[in-house]
């Protein structure tokens, strides 16, 4: 008899793997942008705080991804990708406002973080 569940461990390790490899990328990408792009102090704060959002949110989506992945992969990819732009479209109307921060760094950085992110996803959701 085959199920199509996954063993929570093979789920943890990819979830802890997803984790290490996005934060990676997004650091690295988030220190090019702060010492070649955006280099003045309040362009820097709007990238680290566009880097903790997408790290967050891309935690999120990877975890429905994982848990729907088996049997509704169109369902999860389509849920993920309505995550990732409601959250770039939040971000840019009320989110870095509200913070004071620049907009065009927060958001150009948080596109970033997002493609930089995805990239790596389908690795570990095939691990899985």
């Amino acid at each position: 008899m085959t199920s199509d569940r996954v063993a929570p461990s093979r789920m943890l390790r990819a979830l802890f793997g997803f984790t290490a490899a996005q934060v990676t990328l997004v650091v690295a990408a988030a220190l090019i942008m702060q010492r070649l792009v955006w280099t003045d102090p309040a362009s820097a704060g709007a990238v680290r705080a566009s880097a903790w959002l997408a790290v967050v949110v891309q935690l999120f989506t990877f975890a429905i991804a994982m848990l729907v992945a088996r049997t509704q992969v169109i369902a999860g990819w389509g849920l993920g990708v309505l995550l990732r732009f409601a959250t770039v479209a939040f971000w840019g109307f009320v989110g870095a406002e509200a913070l004071g921060l620049p907009s065009t760094p927060a958001l150009m950085s948080l596109v970033v973080f997002f493609f930089v992110s995805t990239l790596v996803e389908p690795i570990f959701l095939n691990a899985n």
